[in-house]
């Protein structure tokens, strides 16, 4: 045993092991925040569309050499912001729109790939990122937006409270609906932007959604309330992370995918125990 934490230990000195470690802890315990509000709102096609346009993004970036990350950011905020507008008057969710986008954002990047002989691999590893690589700047960033974040929710949280529970009646209150409607989707967009590139799509999946799931069955039982859904997804985000991570530096395995099949075993013990 002690030659095991003598082991994790001397892994664990290593800067960029560290670098990955925080950056886990930061989006294990915010991102399932964001699958809260993908869930509630019912936002799935949305997530989809989103992960499409961090290829788009990074073929644009590839083509006219621009930095990545706002680069992409830029292009999922503009994607965003066009469904909000085609699917006006729509039931929230806004799936044919988000289906549309996606669609259209595959096409671009495709034109753009072709035209500009940008290698389809180098677009396509966007999907692939490592929390082994990243700096400083990019731990930084993901602190930044969980900060956003959680100043978000403590800002707004009744009127979130009412934006899930029904938007006319929201409206009635004299709540900002589409703001904060928007505001959401924003948050959502700029999460699944910063993290598919430093933490790759496996990440996105299983602390995006399934921690809320999981949170989902508890919060059906003993506990309830969406502030108790928001805590115990978050927990359960924190707890899929460290254990991934863990796991993943002592036997030498892909993080993403140990992290991923941590929190997909678990998901299935839920379902099976909590039915």
């Amino acid at each position: 045993m002690s030659n095991f934490f003598e082991r994790l230990t001397l892994l664990f000195s290593l800067a960029p092991v560290l670098r990955g470690f925080i950056a886990i802890i930061i989006s294990g315990a915010s991102f399932p925040l964001c699958g809260v509000m993908v869930l509630r709102l019912n936002l799935i096609p949305i997530r989809y569309m989103l992960m499409h346009g961090v290829i788009l993004g990074g073929a644009l970036s590839l083509a006219a050499s621009l930095p990545l990350v706002p680069a992409v950011i830029a292009v999922n905020i503009v994607m965003v912001l066009g469904i909000v507008c085609l699917g006006k008057g729509q039931a929230f969710g806004f799936g044919y729109a988000s289906a549309a986008g996606m669609i259209v954002s595959m096409a671009i990047a495709s034109l753009i790939m072709h035209v500009k002989n940008v290698p389809a691999k180098d677009s396509l590893s966007l999907l692939w990122g490592s929390p082994f690589a990243l700096r400083l700047y990019d731990v930084m960033l993901l602190l930044c937006i969980a900060l956003l974040l959680l100043l978000y929710l403590a800002a707004n949280f009744h009127n979130i409270l009412a934006v899930f529970f029904n938007n006319e009646i929201a409206q009635s209150l004299g709540i900002k609906v589409k703001f904060h409607y928007t505001f959401m989707v924003l948050l959502i967009a700029l999460v699944v932007s910063v993290a598919m590139k430093l933490l790759g799509a496996f990440l996105i999946d299983s602390l995006l959604i399934l921690p809320v799931l999981c949170a989902g069955r508890i919060n059906a039982g003993r506990f309830c309330g969406i502030k108790n859904l928001f805590l115990l997804s978050s927990g359960m985000g924190l707890a899929f992370s460290l254990a991934g991570y863990v796991i993943a530096v002592v036997c030498n395995l892909p993080p993403g995918a140990t992290i991923s099949l941590v929190a997909g075993v678990i998901f299935i013990m839920f379902n099976g125990v909590l039915k």
